[in-house]
């Protein structure tokens, strides 16, 4: 059980504690864990975004179902404003209507995989024999012609699996909490170092780009050849997989053959039967189906409308990305970041709070192929960075420079707080270098030192939404997570399901988080801004 932070001066009503400058009202905070660690709500709200509307991979129906739960459960609390906001054009959508796929020679074994997304089924059910394509060079692939069609096709080559030997579910220990606490900022302008010499970093370039040609020459000739099946091998072990997609999402997307991403101890059976010379036979039935009616993006918005006539136009934003991979349903990424930022605002309007600044939650869509959804948001109401040429690359258009362009609304927002790094529970607050806000947010989790929460770092801290913001010069934060099997075992993969997701953590994630956009809104002023 959860030991309750108390206060001798509850009875008086509206009470402030200081520390470090700042206060703390101990009165709201005892409001808030009372209502997000006994009454909580966000196990319930993580398994409709999770088990009832599925895997949520951009534009699929999948997340357009929780996109439209999340929007009626936002009505239904009590929230303003709430709608599915453009951000600009993504691309088509796509799921898996129907998957099976099994070896029957040398004898029958159902296999573990998933389809690569974005890629086309087999138009019913395929019975093949496996082939073993062996290909060091593109002139190597000649002696396939001709002979690959309606064939289920794995090339030679395969990742061996090691045994773990170190734990997969951690938690930080005071040691690491230490070392966070104590970083210091990096300097202006600092860039990482590079290696002396120019040479090696030249030649592993050359060879990157060879493979990409190889591997390019490889999908080509496949697609020529009209083969059934192609099987290539998933990153993870233990019947865990980390999937990916096998092809765009671009509406003028180059067409690709089907595709299915193999757990690797299926993969690496097929792969030494055939190595040894035993013939190995295979069936398979995929089903995908694509969207491209609406290519647009949805990033999901709900406010609790300021109520200071000086301060109501002002924002304070807290936020997670909503969508997810395919072969989960995507809980610990990130449902359970948005499933805390939508428990926030349950608690904040359960408990009558009326803000003096306008607090507004946004669920990120796209945030998987590059924080689309966020950056798209930012883009419209707060403005761009300035951006420096790029010549063309392997495919990228060349790009000019583009001189930075700040909007008004860049002037009215407080701070962005953003979710998005598993299951685990809070244990701070990284400050993208932001060092103007340490104190600040040392007096804030003060009351939560009893749950764990307390370590400040100057640190940043990338691949989040946080960073749509950080990159405007606006204040967005993440905050420190225990790590758990996130990295291990959930992340991008087939075990990323609602079983992952620790109730205790995400009730007490959900309720520093209400207390932190519960302060930033009464602030006499917005957060500072980094120098």
């Amino acid at each position: 059980m959860m030991k309750k932070f108390t206060f001798s001066a509850l009875a008086l009503g509206l009470c402030f504690s200081a520390f470090a400058q700042e206060p703390v009202n101990t009165a709201i905070v005892q409001k808030i864990r009372t209502e997000g660690l006994d009454k909580s709500k966000a196990m319930d709200i993580a398994f409709h975004i999770t088990d009832v509307s599925g895997p949520r991979l951009s534009n699929s129906p999948g997340l357009k179902r929780a996109q439209d739960w999340a929007v009626k459960y936002m009505k239904e609390m009590g929230l303003k404003n709430v709608h599915l906001e453009a951000w600009g054009d993504f691309g088509k959508g796509w799921q898996v209507d129907k998957f099976y796929a099994a070896t029957t020679l040398p004898y029958y074994h159902a296999i573990i995989a998933s389809p690569k997304a974005w890629t086309p089924g087999t138009n019913g059910l395929i019975k093949s024999d496996v082939v073993l394509v062996k290909a060091d060079t593109i002139t190597d692939l000649a002696k396939y012609k001709g002979k690959l069609a309606g064939k289920i096709v794995i090339l030679d080559q395969g990742t061996v699996i090691r045994s773990n030997d170190k734990p997969e579910l951690l938690r930080y220990t005071d040691e690491q909490l230490t070392e966070m606490a104590s970083a210091q900022p990096q300097a202006a302008g600092a860039r990482p170092q590079r290696a002396a010499a120019a040479g090696p970093a030249n030649n592993q370039r050359a060879a990157m780009m060879r493979q990409f040609a190889m591997r390019a020459a490889i999908d080509s000739m496949l697609l020529a050849e009209k083969i059934g099946l192609k099987l290539t091998q998933a990153r993870g072990s233990y019947g865990t997989f980390f999937t990916s997609n096998g092809a765009s999402y671009k509406l003028d997307a180059k067409p690709v053959s089907a595709e299915l991403e193999v757990a690797g101890e299926d993969y690496l059976h097929i792969l030494r039967l055939l190595r040894g010379g035993e013939k190995v036979e295979m069936e398979a039935d995929i089903k995908t189906s694509f969207y491209d009616k609406d290519p647009k993006g949805y990033n999901v918005i709900g406010e609790i409308p300021g109520t200071d006539p000086k301060l109501k136009d002002e924002v304070v934003m807290l936020g997670g990305h909503y969508d997810s991979w395919h072969a989960g349903t995507g809980a610990t990424d990130n449902a359970a970041g948005s499933a805390v930022m939508i428990e926030a605002m349950r608690i904040l309007k359960a408990i009558d709070f009326k803000p003096k600044r306008t607090i507004r939650i946004a669920l990120w869509s796209s945030e998987e192929q590059g924080l689309f959804g966020s950056r798209g948001y930012v883009a419209e109401h707060f403005g761009t960075a300035a951006t420096n040429a790029a010549p063309a690359f392997n495919g990228r258009p060349a790009t000019e420079a583009k001189e930075a362009v700040i909007k008004p609304e860049h002037e009215k927002l407080s701070a962005y707080y953003n979710l998005d790094n598993g299951t685990g529970k809070i244990r701070g607050v990284y400050l993208q270098g932001n060092a103007a806000v340490k104190d600040i947010f040392q007096s804030w989790l003060t009351p939560f030192d009893d749950l764990g929460a307390k370590t400040i770092t100057i640190s940043n801290t990338g691949g989040t939404d946080h960073q749509s913001y950080d990159g405007v010069g606006l204040p967005g934060f993440q905050f420190i997570q225990e790590p758990m099997d996130y990295n291990t075992r959930t992340h991008h993969s087939n075990m990323d399901t609602y079983d992952r997701l620790v109730e205790d953590d995400l009730k007490q994630a959900a309720t520093i988080v209400a207390s932190f956009v519960y302060h930033t809104s009464e602030r006499a002023e917005k957060l500072p801004r980094k120098k």
